[in-house]
């Protein structure tokens, strides 16, 4: 059963997004609070992680304790995933990897979908399409500050994002 995940895994796949270039969808019935899969890629230092981040208009990098994943380099689904401000995944980080999981059931064909609010990146600030009815209009690497995201996203943030809430 632990390796359940990995039949969900290799379910998903890349089209073209209603919400901003390509995304990553799903063949299979997702069920709350499954983990859908790992993030990956290149394994890269945390200075070379930060100097890609500044050169990229499209950042596919997560930074892990001692290190990174670049998913721009190699095949990993997760470099497709796009923001919503209304999201159906939530990615949980622990030292070593980075994982995602359904915060609610997904269908079949539907765009999996991140709140860039549970992660603290340095974006430019840039105009969200995600066209929910929630949705905040813009995107911040800031976004992870407001309150009624703290409220909201309670328990979902990483333990990095958590402590750094603590001292707000």
């Amino acid at each position: 059963m632990a390796n359940d995940w990995r039949r969900i895994y290799d379910a998903l796949y890349m089209k073209k997004s209603a919400i901003v270039g390509k995304g990553l969808y799903t063949r299979v019935r997702i069920p709350k609070r499954a983990k859908i899969g790992e993030f990956g890629g290149e394994r890269i230092g945390l200075r070379e992680a930060s100097r890609r981040a500044r050169s990229r208009r499209i950042i596919a990098i997560v930074e892990l304790d001692a290190f990174a994943y670049d998913a721009s380099v190699g095949s990993n689904a997760f470099r497709w995933i796009n923001h919503s401000c209304e999201p159906n995944t939530f990615m949980r980080c622990t030292p070593t990897r980075a994982e995602f999981y359904a915060l609610r059931a997904i269908a079949p064909g539907e765009e999996l979908t991140t709140d860039y609010a549970l992660f603290d990146v340095p974006v430019t600030p840039m105009v969200c399409s995600c066209g929910t009815a929630g949705c905040r209009g813009m995107i911040t690497g800031d976004d992870w500050r407001d309150p009624a995201l703290r409220q909201r996203y309670d328990g979902w943030f990483s333990s990095y994002l958590a402590d750094r809430h603590a001292r707000l």
